[in-house]
């Protein structure tokens, strides 16, 4: 697999994970995006602060600079201090775009460079690949907490029960070719 491959692959995965927070976010009202559980769980807009944040310290200067900032303050992060929908927006696609707009400045001449979190070393793939867990386990959270919020009106995000053998016969029944697993969930071909 090429750098070139290998970049346009995990740019999809970003790409999916951003749209199934995306689609939860779509779902639930304004006020609910700050429900927490208790006061020991995160309600969606902390995680998504985190999310922001941790976007922020590993990806600004991505080749050239520790990813833990000395400016990230982690703590606040989990701080319940976001007040709207708009706020809470603007810091998601701040953080995403700081993620794209790196993996844009990689390329064979420099994929082969160490990057540091907390002055430990990772190969380009390790860290992306860090990130990329990271990333799925919370926004897995954010579905999660969506799905308890939304309730019986919630829309499905994946193949919605009872239809996985109708979504495989679609699948199956196109010959084999080269695509990336999200594209069609991507552009919502839950069918």
């Amino acid at each position: 697999m090429s750098t070139t491959e290998y970049i346009e692959g995990i740019h999809k995965q970003f790409t999916y994970y951003k749209s199934l927070g995306d689609k939860t976010i779509e779902q639930i009202p304004e006020e609910k995006l700050f429900w927490q559980y208790n006061i020991d769980s995160n309600s969606i807009a902390i995680l998504i602060k985190h999310l922001w944040g941790n976007m922020k310290s590993r990806w600004t200067d991505f080749l050239t600079t520790d990813g833990e900032k000395e400016w990230r303050h982690r703590d606040t992060e989990f701080d319940d201090d976001i007040k709207t929908k708009e706020e809470l927006l603007n810091k998601w696609e701040d953080g995403w775009l700081c993620l794209f707009t790196a993996l844009e400045s990689i390329d064979k001449n420099n994929f082969n460079q160490p990057i540091y979190i907390r002055n430990i070393e990772h190969t380009i793939t390790e860290a992306i690949n860090r990130q990329l867990a990271h990333y799925s386990y919370h926004v897995g959270q954010i579905v999660f907490l969506g799905k308890m919020i939304v309730g019986e009106q919630w829309q499905s995000l994946s193949i919605p029960k009872g239809k996985s053998i109708t979504y495989n016969e679609k699948r199956f029944s196109a010959p084999k070719h080269k695509a990336h697993y999200t594209d069609k969930l991507i552009d919502n071909d839950k069918n």
